[in-house]
């Protein structure tokens, strides 16, 4: 088994990554993890997979762009086992929600019980990435969920831009959260990846962010930003807010790219908007328009995009018709987006989201 030190040293000198003593000091945690889960594991029941004494798993959270990501996915490489898992946590918890819907059909009490014996089912490593909640139902499924799969002997590693305790902060009811957040510290190793360095902003220093007018060139640099971006496999990411689907086309290791249109032409809300700005921390908008009262419900939507990636310093990247101050010059709400384009003309700038 190779050392992480070895493997990281490596991708270091062919030119992947920089030297970062802060990512270097977590190592020994996932070598900790790797040895344990290379023993064998005897098996004591249908659910009840266990080893003599439990693996503390790993909640590695940090300041976006820190690498968090990156070093979950070195360790979940090369830890030499089959049963193991490595999914964005939004998407893990839609997979339970729909696990949820179907089981409620057959009848059953506990419509969770069944999702979590199917969850834990040859399974042995679970690696979660970015983990958030925002909603009021995630917040008590997922305290249920992690105590089956803990209690089955599986060791969770997951990454989160927030320390637990501010985990579901100001959330409804978050009373009924709070045993989850102690459960959590008692049966993880809590690590802060406190690097100096927002290794994603570095791959922009230098860039344009906003793209005007929306052209076949300005389409190009914004896939060029997008290619360089990109760290994962690309996928749809769907976002259940009060009961809506919200869906990001294309997603990548905290990286979403949309349409003005996938987010401002459907009938969205604040709501929505804020599990957005919540769940990535670069969104790349394409094709926004210019905008009139022939699209007002359209732009009022867009304010709010902008209001709620901008409270939560979210990069945004952006092609568009005109600049920010050109994109709204007649018709009712065109006085009210002076603020809006003076927040997109902020939101360029490099040291903006830092």
């Amino acid at each position: 088994m190779t050392p992480l030190t070895t493997i990281y040293k490596d991708l270091i000198a062919k030119g992947d990554l920089h030297d970062d003593p802060v990512q270097r000091a977590v190592f020994p945690e996932f070598e900790r993890l790797r040895a344990a889960l290379a023993k064998p594991v005897r098996k004591t029941g249908f659910f009840s997979r266990r080893t003599p004494e439990p693996i503390p798993g790993l909640y590695l959270w940090g300041g976006v762009g820190r690498g968090k990501s990156m070093l979950m996915d070195l360790f979940f490489k090369s830890v030499e086992i089959e049963e193991k898992r490595r999914v964005h946590f939004h998407a893990f918890m839609q997979e339970v929600h729909a696990g949820m819907i179907a089981a409620r059909k057959t009848g059953v009490d506990d419509a969770l019980e069944p999702v979590g014996k199917q969850a834990v089912k040859d399974l042995r490593l679970l690696c979660l990435d970015e983990m958030q909640i925002t909603d009021i139902t995630d917040a008590m499924i997922v305290g249920r969920l992690f105590e089956m799969l803990i209690k089955a002997g599986v060791v969770i590693v997951t990454t989160s831009n927030r320390v637990p305790d501010d985990l579901y902060k100001n959330g409804l009811n978050r009373q009924l959260f709070l045993p989850f957040i102690g459960f959590l510290k008692s049966h993880m190793v809590i690590w802060e990846l406190a690097a100096q360095r927002d290794y994603r902003q570095d791959r922009l220093a230098g860039s344009e962010v906003y793209f005007s007018p929306d052209t076949a060139e300005a389409r190009a640099q914004m896939n060029a930003l997008w290619s360089g971006l990109i760290t994962d496999d690309v996928a749809p990411l769907t976002l259940q807010v009060q009961g809506r689907a919200v869906t990001l086309p294309q997603y990548s290791g905290g990286v979403a790219r949309a349409t003005f249109w996938d987010l401002c032409g459907r009938p969205l809300g604040a709501a929505d908007y804020l599990a957005v700005a919540e769940a990535v921390r670069i969104l790349m908008l394409d094709s926004i328009p210019r905008l009139s009262s022939d699209n007002y419900n359209e732009a009022k939507r867009f304010v709010t995009l902008i209001d709620a990636l901008y409270e939560a310093k979210v990069r945004l990247i952006a092609s568009a018709a005109d600049i920010p101050e050109r994109l709204y010059l007649e018709g009712a709400g065109a006085f009210e987006f002076e603020r809006t384009a003076s927040r997109l003309r902020e939101m360029q700038s490099a040291d903006w989201a830092t």
